[in-house]
């Protein structure tokens, strides 16, 4: 169906893995944009096929020059209506889409979103994890040492975490969590509305075990993990009374190490609330 779109950029919602998903406004604004800006052609190239959509695309990703981010804000400028997809899911999430979204916003261009699936929403929903309050990472740095550091600024936050992972980097991801998060619910989710979609539901140091003892396992990762509230709702109430017990025979150092195996809380946080336990009240 032939309309007449606003000159703007338009961002597209695509599908996350079942190519029906595709909504139909997402159909009409393709068919009538002048281009489609995309990550990979290929990609985009088999979803337009689908729906029988010729509208010419332009490859625009992490790697794209000047030029092409240029001849875009250029078509904008001109009134034109250009609609922007990612390889799968929403347009800025976890991509560099955003940026263009930024000077849009600056040149005053007109901006519209045609809202579908979101691999981090989807794989939510399907956990069994609160999603009342979550905070989306992306991908955590595939260098350990950051990686530690970017986990243990999210120790104390009191909300669902969802995160993105490469298969191969997986069990080292779930052995660094442990470590710097404790032993929390957790899912995994992989294949996401494809035949072959799975979640797997469980404690960290499960799933540790379980994606260590098999090979990597394909495609992108969806990983859920339930935050401080979640991890501390399911230890006693009488902890306080649990750690003053302890240290009447134990040193602070072995009460946290303890406890902390014991209830999946850090051996950071038992450390502190030991301490301050410990302490003469005045």
């Amino acid at each position: 169906m032939t309309i007449e779109l606003k000159g703007g950029l338009y961002i597209v919602s695509t599908p996350i893995g079942n190519l029906k998903d595709l909504s139909a406004r997402a159909i009409e604004v393709l068919e009538n944009v002048s281009f489609i800006a995309c990550e990979d052609t290929r990609v985009t190239g088999k979803l337009l096929f689908r729906y029988n959509i010729k509208t010419p695309m332009k490859a625009y990703h992490e790697h794209s020059t000047e030029r092409v981010k240029d001849e875009i804000l250029s078509a904008i400028a001109e009134d034109k209506a250009v609609a922007i997809v990612s390889d799968a899911g929403t347009p800025t999430i976890s991509d560099p889409g955003y940026k263009l979204i930024k000077l849009c916003i600056r040149n005053n261009y007109y901006i519209s979103a045609i809202p579908g699936a979101s691999a981090a929403i989807t794989g939510l929903v399907l956990s069994g994890i609160p999603t009342n309050r979550f905070l989306f990472f992306g991908f955590l740095s595939s260098k350990r040492e950051k990686k530690s550091n970017e986990l243990s600024g999210l120790v104390n936050i009191p909300t669902t975490l969802i995160f993105y992972e490469s298969p191969k980097r997986l069990v080292s991801t779930l052995q660094t969590m442990i470590k710097q998060l404790g032993n929390r619910p957790a899912a995994i989710t992989r294949e996401l509305t494809k035949r072959h979609e799975q979640v797997r539901r469980g404690q960290l140091n499960d799933l540790f075990l379980y994606y260590k003892s098999i090979p990597p396992p394909k495609g992108e990762l969806v990983l859920i993990v339930g935050g401080m509230e979640e991890k501390i709702a399911a230890v006693d109430d009488n902890l306080d009374q649990i750690i003053i017990n302890r240290l009447k025979s134990k040193s602070l150092r072995d009460t946290s190490i303890e406890i902390s195996d014991e209830t999946g809380i850090t051996k950071k946080l038992v450390y502190a609330r030991a301490l301050a336990l410990s302490k003469p009240k005045n």
